[in-house]
């Protein structure tokens, strides 16, 4: 069982930087095993995933809306996964869930995560 806790989230003007971070419970040895990524859902909107990384770091996968701005890491050490979200947009604003599953692959389809933080509000002014 993982236990996935958020932060870093705040209010921010358009263009600035965040980061977001995500501890896991557990060993480190059992962190590494979860594939992990980041969701969001704005009022009235459906979640949708934006960013996701492979067990080993080497795969990642973003949303097109946030490519070029967005970049997910994670330190297995730490059992902590990063999203530093540069660039942001009014658009950006929502609530952040980091999750994890046992594979890369569920983050391509419309399956959701096995595993779910609390989530972190992120607020963009325009």
């Amino acid at each position: 069982q993982v236990q996935l806790v958020e932060s870093g989230g705040g209010l921010v003007q358009a263009g600035g930087s965040l980061r977001l971070s995500c501890a896991g419970s557990g060993p480190s040895s059992t962190f590494s095993n979860y594939a992990m990524g980041w969701f969001r859902q704005a009022p009235g909107k459906e979640r949708e995933v934006v960013a996701a990384i492979a067990l080993s770091t080497r795969n990642t996968y973003y949303a097109d809306s946030v490519k070029g701005r967005f970049t997910i890491s994670r330190d297995n050490t730490k059992n902590t996964v990063y999203l530093q979200m540069n660039v942001l947009k009014h658009e950006d604003s929502a609530v952040y869930y980091c999750t994890a599953d046992s594979s890369l692959l569920t983050y391509y389809s419309d399956s959701y995560p096995r595993h779910w933080g609390q989530g972190t509000q992120v607020t963009v002014s325009s």
